[in-house]
């Protein structure tokens, strides 16, 4: 496989409205790739408008786990008897 580029996550942008990092490609669009697909040990970002790829670079151990949900705070009170 051949790669345009290997770009490292620090270096991509989080797209909100994507929901995904992002990497501006020379095509004027831009290559994607979500959390889920980082989590899924996913290392190819491609660009939707041309048949380039890049290689994202990352520590797989930051996307080894999804988030936990913040806990609420009524679950951990302490009852005194």
């Amino acid at each position: 496989m051949s790669f345009y580029d290997e770009i490292e996550i620090e270096d991509m942008d989080w797209d909100n409205d994507l929901n995904a990092y992002t990497y501006p490609c020379p095509c004027g669009d831009v290559f994607q790739i979500t959390k889920d697909e980082l989590f899924n040990g996913e290392e190819i970002a491609h660009c939707p408008s041309c048949t380039l790829i890049i290689r994202v670079i990352y520590d797989v151990e930051d996307f080894s786990s999804k988030p936990d949900r913040p806990q609420d705070e009524t679950n951990n009170r302490t009852i005194v008897v």
